[in-house]
């Protein structure tokens, strides 16, 4: 498991297992989000099992799955709203980690700069520029 904590409340990471959920606890994290359609991996990881073995070790457990080329805003307003209600910090995992950071960005367009929102997920090789035009928007 790869933890990449963007900021100290919300980290990304490449496809976990549950086997990866004690240690993501006793990093401190207390919400999971799920980024990645069921469609995409085996059914050993799918949502249920996922979701399974993280609320049986007390993590609050999020399904937002975003469908690669095809991010919508109701997963920008899921993964807004599942960091703003969290008790604690979050992590969030997809394929390579890139569309949790790619949602976090969107998330945030208003409360951070867009040069952060860039240069923060560009320090673990996520490329966002493309996203500037609509960072900047805010």
């Amino acid at each position: 498991m790869d933890i990449r904590a963007l900021t100290p409340s919300y980290a990304v990471s490449p496809q976990i297992t549950p086997e990866d959920l004690p240690a993501i606890k006793a990093a401190g994290y207390v919400t999971v989000i799920d980024n990645r359609p069921d469609a995409e991996i085996p059914g050993a990881l799918h949502t249920a099992a996922m979701r399974a073995a993280a609320e049986a070790l007390g993590l609050t457990f999020v399904a937002n799955p975003v469908i690669g080329g095809a991010l919508t805003e109701a997963n920008v307003t899921a993964q807004r709203q599942a960091i703003d209600s969290a008790a604690g910090p979050v992590f969030a995992y997809c394929a390579s980690g890139n569309r949790s950071s790619v949602v976090w960005a969107l998330a945030h367009v208003g409360r951070m700069s867009a040069d952060d929102l860039i240069g923060i997920p560009a320090r673990f090789g996520y490329s966002l520029d493309w996203l500037r035009p609509t960072l900047e928007q805010a």
